[in-house]
């Protein structure tokens, strides 16, 4: 389908896509709309930043009449609680001329208000799998009316650990329904939940799960440890013209305060990081203002940044390659959206070598390699976990340690001396007299000095 007029759709929908300025549907959302209207049980797969959630969402609003009842008609799971406010967000711009209810539930926010909001009814309500699960159990929540339930990023919610309250959910639904599934990846924990709850789902792919995005260049550099990291990205970050608009991905949340702390000296004005240990506020207020262009650099870890969509990243940076080639695909998913150019930059150390070829395997396709830079320093300071079982790197330093001296000395308890009995070195310099008056030692010299 070349455009949204072979839809059929209202004119309401037409509206609202217009001035979105979508021309014409993507691939994923071509191959989904006669599949999901049809009622079957649909798994979608397609790369991040292929418009997943219009794909799911045109042909339930194509058919979702008006009504006043108060219990909910379509529910939608997410991962994260930024994803849920995300999706909310494009459910109203989609939906924009339509008498719609729409409602967001996740974790760290009131639940008595999220009670509130339910009994005054909704339509499609949009939660992640643990709030949602426990406003349910509250029977604050009845899902009894659900006609449709849609997972999005399946995966990401089996690896953070939502497999039990999927469970749960699944139990609790009406049995006539219909089941939507899209996810960037197939993993065997995805494929046996299918197989669990699923009946007989029509699938729809449209890019096998490791295809780079053509819109996308790709390049990396071979570093030698973190702080060399750091010194190669600050000497990219200068140029703010090229570099206006970056997303940078480290493996930890710790490592993630540790590089914001290593370049907040030249950068700490135009940059906010996001992770799972920052409140929600200061996450929302994060990604608003990395995605207004308030700030420039925005680090983050896999799981808060995956699903989001944000305008017209110029840059992605792996500044940490990641354990799964997967996540190397959902992360430089986040720029080159729809038909925009991107670029993503990997870093990759000795130690990450293993996990670049995994990457490269299962693009099929060799990351182009780029000569540090002259400018760039090479660091001699590691951190904890890059020391080297042995003693080959001398030089090197330890970060929160002094350089050893090459000369052996002494242990600390190897360095006292004798100094005699407790009492004379420390309980008489401390009391200058003796501690009773009834010392009888004192008390015999005392008489003889007289």
């Amino acid at each position: 389908m070349d455009s949204f007029e072979s839809f059929n759709l209202s004119k309401q929908l037409h509206y609202a896509i217009d001035d979105l300025k979508f021309e014409k549907p993507t691939p994923i959302q071509s191959a989904a709309f006669s599949v999901v209207l049809s009622g079957r049980d649909v798994v979608g797969i397609a790369q991040t930043g292929t418009g997943k959630t219009l794909a799911y969402m045109l042909p339930i609003l194509h058919e979702l009449k008006f009504s006043k009842q108060v219990t909910p008609r379509i529910l939608i799971l997410v991962p994260t609680r930024e994803l849920v406010i995300q999706v909310v967000e494009k459910i109203e711009s989609f939906a924009k001329y339509i008498n719609l209810r729409v409602l967001g539930v996740y974790g760290e926010a009131n639940i008595n208000l999220q009670h509130q909001a339910i009994a005054q009814g909704t339509d499609i309500i949009v939660g992640t799998p643990g709030r949602l699960y426990e406003l349910v159990v509250t029977r604050a929540l009845k899902l009894k009316a659900i006609k449709k339930l849609v997972i999005d990023e399946v995966d990401v919610m089996l690896d953070l650990g939502f497999r039990f309250q999927l469970a749960n959910i699944f139990e609790l639904l009406p049995e006539r329904r219909q089941n939507i599934m899209f996810s960037a990846t197939m993993t065997d924990d995805v494929a046996m939940l299918i197989e669990d709850y699923f009946i007989e789902p029509a699938k729809v792919s449209v890019a096998v799960s490791g295809t780079p995005l053509d819109n996308i260049a790709q390049s990396c550099f071979f570093v030698p440890n973190f702080y060399t990291k750091v010194n190669l990205l600050s000497h990219l970050l200068q140029n703010k013209e090229v570099y206006s608009k970056v997303l940078i991905f480290v493996a930890t949340k710790k490592r993630a305060d540790k590089l914001f702390e290593a370049i907040e000296d030249d950068f700490g004005a135009e940059t906010c990081v996001i992770h799972s240990n920052k409140t929600q506020n200061y996450r929302i207020r994060s990604i608003e203002r990395f995605d207004e262009g308030i700030d420039r650099i925005l680090i983050s870890t896999d799981v808060m940044a995956r699903g989001l969509d944000l305008d017209r990243i110029t840059h992605v940076i792996n500044f940490d390659t990641p354990n799964f080639p997967e996540n190397y695909m959902h992360r430089i998913g986040r720029t080159g959206r729809a038909t925009q150019e991107g670029a993503a930059i990997l870093f990759s150390t000795e130690k990450e070598k293993a996990a670049k070829l995994r990457i490269e395997s299962l693009m099929s396709y060799t990351i182009p390699k780029n000569d540090l830079p002259e400018e760039v320093e090479i660091s001699e300071k590691l951190l904890p976990e890059e020391m080297p079982n042995d003693d080959s790197m001398e030089g090197f330093t330890v970060e929160g340690e002094t350089p050893k001296p090459h000369v052996h000395e002494k242990k600390e308890k190897n360095k006292k001396t004798n100094q005699g009995g407790s009492y004379r070195r420390e309980v008489a310099k401390k009391y200058k007299k003796p501690k009773t008056r009834g010392d009888k030692n004192f008390n015999r010299r005392k008489k003889n000095r007289k």
